[in-house]
């Protein structure tokens, strides 16, 4: 039986999760509120899947397009589905109340995923008859593009359901990694972290301006990790492996650990003068045009590494 998937929210995620599963053969409800968001919303997936055909990653852009259904009466919506793919606020009272929805509209056996950032499952779950189907499934932006999603199951999720989540996003061409524990941030928003933490220091601090510290990960550090991960780097940046490398360069980082401070890098002062560095390399009016050009540019990465069989 072909898995049926719906998407809660209209969005511009909810969106690109439509376009992930539907691009796939997957047959998807993209359900909303709000009626004008679902128009809204078919015109902005008909420009996405022309621009992906246009760079060679889909076939028929109109046939990806008729494999989702616009919704806007949530039973209607998720009536027989296998697998809903939940994009709504990043707010727990509004996750509470989507999910006792939820459940009233879909089967037991429906498994509950969410886009969520960063608020673990658990939080929004404990309250339902079956938590146990209930789990995270976070998405980088935008995830027909960039194919990691963060699996995080709560402590009452079953091991089925999470072999069931992992098992569709590698049917449907995405990079699944299982979170073993709920943590905030997850993992990808973790490391993230650390790195714009300290960018954040090391420009407010006057070491780097800002278009330096991008070119370095940009030319330096970027390059490596589009095909490889930082425990794959080290293993390769010393002759016998990761033991050898910790030997040569442990200290160093340790070092450098204990030279940052509790101080806050996020600080507004620190932010206003980024967004004036930031301003002056790129005005605001042109931030639309240059989002534009970085997922052209995503989309031109992704065809030449399924050239090379990436993997």
């Amino acid at each position: 039986m072909q898995t049926r998937v719906g998407v809660v929210g209209a969005g511009l995620i909810g969106r690109a999760w439509a376009i992930v599963f539907a691009r796939a053969g997957v047959p998807v409800r993209l359900y909303d509120v709000d009626e004008q968001a679902l128009a809204a919303a078919r015109d902005a997936l008909r420009h996405s899947l022309d621009d992906l055909a246009a760079s060679g990653l889909i076939g028929a852009p109109q046939e990806v397009l008729s494999r989702i259904r616009f919704e806007a009466d949530l039973t209607q919506a998720m009536a027989d589905v296998d697998y809903v793919q939940e994009c709504g606020p990043e707010n727990l009272e509004a996750k509470r109340q989507i999910y006792v929805q939820l459940e009233a509209a879909v089967a037991s056996t429906t498994i509950l995923a969410s886009s969520t950032s960063g608020i673990a499952a658990s939080r929004f779950t404990d309250h339902l008859q079956h938590p146990e189907r209930c789990l995270v499934a976070h998405p980088v932006n935008p995830p027909y593009l960039i194919p990691l999603v963060e699996v995080v199951p709560t402590p009452d999720t079953t091991e089925a359901v999470v072999e069931r989540t992992l098992r569709l996003m590698e049917a449907v061409d995405q990079a699944p990694i299982l979170v073993r524990r709920e943590v905030q941030g997850f993992i990808l928003n973790r490391l993230q972290g650390a790195l714009l933490n300290e960018a954040l220091r090391l420009f407010r601090d006057g070491y780097v301006s800002a278009a330096d510290l991008d070119k370095t990960v940009k030319h330096g550090l970027g390059l490596r990790w589009s095909f490889m991960g930082p425990f794959e780097t080290i293993d390769l940046n010393a002759p016998r492996g990761v033991v050898d490398y910790g030997r040569r360069y442990g200290p160093l980082y340790q070092a450098v650990d204990g030279e940052r401070g509790g101080d806050d890098p996020w600080e507004a002062n620190t932010l206003t003068r980024l967004d004036a560095e930031r301003r002056h390399e790129l005005p605001a009016a042109q931030l639309a045009e240059r989002q534009a050009w970085r997922d052209r540019r995503l989309m031109a990465l992704i065809a030449h590494q399924r050239a090379l069989g990436n993997d």
